[in-house]
């Protein structure tokens, strides 16, 4: 019987190893790595070449799924399944962008992990149902993919200047992106618009 190789990412120690021990109860998957940054997904999965590789949506480095979308164009016979503890509309909107094969709640049952990772192998895709009705019901992002990565910044707690030399923009041109990134939002200022942003899954 074949294994499904897998790949591990995820940067809590304690809850990678549970996971890798989870997964190796199971007689037909098989972990062949573990990392805990998303900026070694790619290197690893070119390396030992997993059927599945199974990413925590906040990991240091590269968040999980701008790796798998990276993943999914280096090696597009490796498929992802998405693992997060905050099952957002927005957050499964930008993994199905993404083009994950699932995505999957951190406190599903432990047994629905293992046969999250043979359905995605075999070219199915997971989503919880509810959450996945959600996401249909949602609302779109109403921010610009300009917009967004400035508020991504500003929510890690860069100032405008700052934002203003990694964009290669001025600080005014950010300026006038936040205050229009308030205003669509309805927002009372730039923390509420950020609040409001990372409820609904448009920022990680």
């Amino acid at each position: 019987m074949l294994s499904v190789r897998v790949l591990l990412a995820e940067d809590v120690h304690m809850i990678r190893g549970a996971l890798v021990a989870l997964l190796e109860l199971e007689p037909d998957v098989q972990v062949v790595a573990s990392v805990d940054r998303g900026d070694l997904i790619v290197k690893t999965a070119l390396e030992v070449r997993p059927d599945v590789a199974v990413i925590d949506i906040d990991l240091p480095g590269t968040d999980g799924l701008t790796a798998a979308a990276e993943l999914r164009a280096r090696l597009p016979e490796c498929r992802s399944l998405i693992l997060t503890s905050l099952g957002r509309p927005g957050t499964l909107r930008r993994a199905m962008a993404a083009q994950v094969s699932g995505f999957l709640l951190k406190d599903s049952p432990p047994d629905r992990l293992a046969q999250a990772v043979r359905t995605v192998a075999g070219g199915g895709r997971v989503v919880d149902p509810e959450l996945a009705l959600s996401a249909w019901e949602a609302p779109d992002n109403p921010l610009s993919p300009r917009e967004t990565q400035v508020l991504r910044l500003a929510a890690g707690g860069a100032d405008a200047a700052e934002i203003a030399d990694q964009l290669f923009l001025t600080p005014g041109t950010i300026r006038n992106y936040l205050t229009a990134i308030v205003d669509k939002l309805h927002a009372r200022n730039r923390v509420d618009a950020i609040r409001i942003a990372e409820e609904a899954g448009w920022v990680p």
